[in-house]
């Protein structure tokens, strides 16, 4: 029975010569989801309505330069061999830290420019940003990658998954752990935090922080389980480094910008 399972075709549709691939589909639902979201949070914390549609213009496309980047210099090995594959980021390959570091930095110089407060706009997004990622892990479903080790059918049945998912984990002979769901499981669960974080009305920056936090801990065990890591050294996972080091960052800031008085505004202050 094994050997007749077909997994889910990647390409969506064809436009003449053009494929179009579930993955590219898939992440610009998540994109599209999270600007509805962020669009409608920021007006009602006092931002311009066009504010995140002018900064996504730059930090989309920033974004996707970075994630991509990141992920071919830790395998540069492989694409200093295979060139052209550089760009195809239509077959995956594209890393969420390259990714974070890009639009972090873009939202900066975005922010200064326009004369707002970065962690206002930092916190308004968040919930955004963590809901466009559980959407986006599908992606990666699509393409079976970013799975875990290998294990038996009769495991993935008892997690009482669908059967659509249990045959796309079916690659080459073997099951292998869905870790894509699992990590789109704790961005959804992290996603109601947030928000609920809102009603909270933390002081500003914390519910940006309290993202970063909720996600780096999550990847961390499911980065362990992975067996596509970009590794930093034979040992060590290089997102699993990442993500101890911005736990640490992050719970260090929170605490300085209290102590100090950094943090004056709340969430739902109108303040820029």
């Amino acid at each position: 029975m094994n050997s007749n399972l077909k997994p889910l075709n990647p390409i969506a549709f064809h436009l003449g010569p053009l494929e179009v691939h579930w993955y590219g589909i898939i992440i610009g639902c998540g994109i599209a989801l999270a600007l509805f979201l962020v669009i409608r949070e920021g007006e009602r914390r006092g931002l311009p309505k066009d504010t995140y549609a002018d900064l996504l213009i730059w930090a989309i496309p920033i974004s996707i330069i970075c994630a991509r980047a990141y992920y071919v210099l830790f395998e540069w090995g492989y694409y200093a061999k295979h060139p052209n594959e550089i760009v195809q980021i239509w077959n995956g390959g594209i890393a969420i830290h390259g990714a974070l570091i890009g639009a972090i930095i873009t939202t900066l110089i975005f922010c200064r420019k326009k004369g707002i407060s970065f962690w206002k706009v930092a916190d308004i997004a968040a919930p955004s940003i963590i809901i466009g990622q559980a959407i986006g892990r599908w992606g990666n479903f699509m393409n079976q990658e970013a799975h875990g080790g290998e294990v038996t059918r009769r495991f993935l049945e008892n997690l009482h998954l669908p059967e659509f998912i249990i045959n796309q984990m079916y690659i080459d002979g073997h099951y292998y752990h869905p870790t894509f769901l699992y990590e789109s499981i704790w961005d959804f669960v992290g996603f109601i935090i947030l928000m609920s974080l809102r009603k909270v009305n933390l002081k500003r920056g914390e519910l940006f922080l309290s993202y970063v936090i909720w996600y780096s801990i999550g990847r961390f065990f499911v980065e362990g389980m992975r067996t596509d890591s970009l590794m930093l050294t034979n040992t060590l996972r290089m997102a699993q480094v990442i993500s101890i080091v911005l736990v640490v960052v992050c719970i260090i800031l929170w605490v300085v910008r209290r102590a100090t008085g950094m943090a004056r505004h709340r969430y739902k202050d109108l303040e820029n």
